[in-house]
């Protein structure tokens, strides 16, 4: 009997033991597949946080890719239900949800949000987005990328094709956005090839042309059936507040419900206007200057101020900046871009493959009144330097993109990166670097003006309580800025609910997480060690930082059942 026995124990000794590796194991390869497959079909956005290195093929929006999709989800979300945490360590356990997290944000696009069959501006993204990414990076165009660029025009007859198939439930205000979008897009796209097709190889060279007609092709009619169709659609864009809740509470990992952020957004922008009618006693009397629209002396004194930022953080001992990190820089708008400006952020944060590149913030020759972000800039770039390049956006994905853990270097939210993006500019205004300029200073409130506004925009969308036409003419009177900017906001927010709320609202969680910390640590609580961490993990929500950082789940919604369809 004993005989028999040992072999037993020995067989469970090792199954208790062996048991925490092999979850491991199966988490590391469920992530490692999750991620492939999203590179092949997460949508295209206009958005600069959320992209991908992805094969040269643009996703298939076709009726049959997308039933394979929602296949391949319900896989991934019974491997990933799967997971028994038990034992396992807190790391693995925010690892864990943050794969939660990604396939999660998969059901909402695909069977909530349903972009696919509500936005035509989702297919103007699938179509146009992939050629503006692919003019990005600076030159050379090698014989890779310059296929990439055609390859990307071709596919757009495609997906034009797919959106007339899909778009059963198209909504009027959107479709009425989309077409807008359009407007003029053979100039455009013509002026755009013509000057990227002396610089692609000869290969290419020989086909562009053909290929840019056949998208034209596609793109006018569509866009004159879009005009048409947009008064006979319904009006709602709402994605209504279950929805919204199932985006917070399994994408987002945001403990709040619509009704706090809406409380949140009013204390913030109380706050906002505090600071500035406060401030402006420590301005001059007279008006500051209006910004002067010289663009090569823009571009020299970006890369002056991105250069004092880095000297400024380390001095005062608030962030470690790498030797290996790169710089941000401000580059003149390429001929060949700026036609198709409008269907991105016109920079170029690099990739993980590229981190060590410099990055590149294209900025156009200015014409005509400024816009409320570009007049912004020409009075002080140092504001969208700390948000966009050092310390925010660029350095925050270079350094995630940097860490061990490879989950962590392919997830991503917009509200840690927002959140820390905006925290960064309210936080070098405190620590002293914008004392030398009052109008600065009164910028940055502004600022937070427009985060605190943009929430409630974001909320009353989703919840149908505005149509975009009322959140236009709110931003446009409330923050106050320019009717152009204010539309391209709220079209951006009725077609991505939960952006918008982002960047107040990680905000707010950092600074939660740093009073706590400090609390917890006392005289031994170290501001550089705790922005390090908090940037280093950039890309993961604060809930679930916090619970790593101090042992602290709290914050972390529990996990509810898989919305069916």
């Amino acid at each position: 009997m004993r005989s028999k026995a040992v072999p037993i124990v020995i067989v469970a000794v090792w199954a208790l033991v062996a048991a925490p590796w092999v979850l491991a194991d199966d988490l590391a390869d469920l992530a490692r597949e999750f991620w492939s497959w999203r590179a092949a079909t997460q949508p295209f956005s206009g958005d600069d946080v959320p992209r991908l290195e992805r094969p040269a093929e643009t996703p298939d929006w076709s009726r049959a890719a997308i039933e394979a999709r929602r296949g391949k989800l319900a896989e991934f979300e019974k491997r990933w239900e799967g997971l028994d945490a038990s034992g396992m360590s807190v790391s693995w356990q925010v690892d864990r949800r943050l794969m939660g997290s990604a396939i999660a944000r998969v059901r909402w696009e695909i069977e909530i949000l349903r972009s696919w069959e509500r936005d035509p501006t989702f297919y103007v993204d699938q179509a146009l987005c992939p050629y503006f990414e692919s003019l990005l990076r600076p030159p050379p165009f090698d014989r890779q990328r310059s296929a990439e660029i055609v390859a990307r025009l071709e596919a757009i007859p495609q997906t034009v094709a797919s959106a007339k198939v899909n778009l059963r439930y198209a909504v009027g205000p959107l479709t009425r956005l989309a077409a807008a979008s359009l407007e003029n897009i053979r100039p455009r796209l013509q002026e755009s090839v013509r000057a990227v097709k002396p610089l692609l190889t000869a290969e290419s060279r020989g086909r562009i042309d053909t290929v840019a007609a056949k998208a034209l092709a596609a793109l006018e009619p569509w866009r004159e059936w879009l005009d048409a169709a947009a008064s006979t659609r319904p009006v709602n864009s709402a994605v209504g507040r279950d929805g919204y809740l199932f985006f917070l509470r399994e994408v987002a990992l945001l403990p709040v419900t619509p009704e706090e952020l809406l409380t949140m957004a009013r204390g913030e922008w109380a706050r906002a206007v505090s600071l500035e009618v406060i401030d402006e006693t420590r301005r001059p009397s007279s008006a500051p200057p209006a910004p002067t629209p010289d663009l090569p002396a823009l571009l020299a004194r970006a890369a002056k101020d991105e250069e004092s930022i880095r000297r400024f953080l380390d001095e005062k001992q608030i962030l470690t900046i790498p030797q290996w990190v790169a710089r941000y820089r401000f580059q003149m708008m390429p001929d060949y871009l700026a036609p198709v400006a409008d269907f991105g952020e016109t920079d170029d944060l690099t990739s993980p493959s590229r981190r060590t590149e410099n990055a590149s913030r294209y900025i156009a020759k200015p014409s005509g009144n400024l816009s409320y972000f570009v007049a912004s800039m020409f009075r002080d770039p140092r504001p969208l330097i700390a948000h966009e390049g050092v310390p925010g956006h660029f350095f925050q994905l270079v350094v995630s993109w940097a860490q061990e853990d490879p989950i962590r270097r392919h997830y991503y939210d917009s509200a840690p990166n927002e959140g820390l993006a905006f925290y960064t500019e309210e936080m070098l205004m405190q620590a002293g670097l914008f004392d030398d300029s009052p109008a600065t200073r009164g910028m940055v409130a502004n600022l937070m003006s427009l985060r605190a506004r943009r929430v409630e925009v974001d909320v009353k969308l989703a919840l149908g309580q505005l149509t975009v036409d009322q959140a236009t003419e709110y931003l446009e009177k409330k923050v106050p800025m320019d009717r152009e900017t204010a539309r391209s906001e709220a079209a951006f927010f009725a077609s991505h609910p939960g952006q918008a709320i982002s960047y107040l609202v990680g905000k707010l969680q950092i600074l939660d997480l740093l009073a706590d910390a400090q609390r917890a640590q006392g005289d031994k609580f170290d501001l550089r060690a705790f922005h390090d961490f908090v940037w280093k993990n950039g890309n993961v929500p604060i809930a679930l930082q916090r619970w790593e950082y101090l042992g602290d789940a709290t914050d972390v919604p529990s996990h509810a059942a898989r919305v069916a369809r």
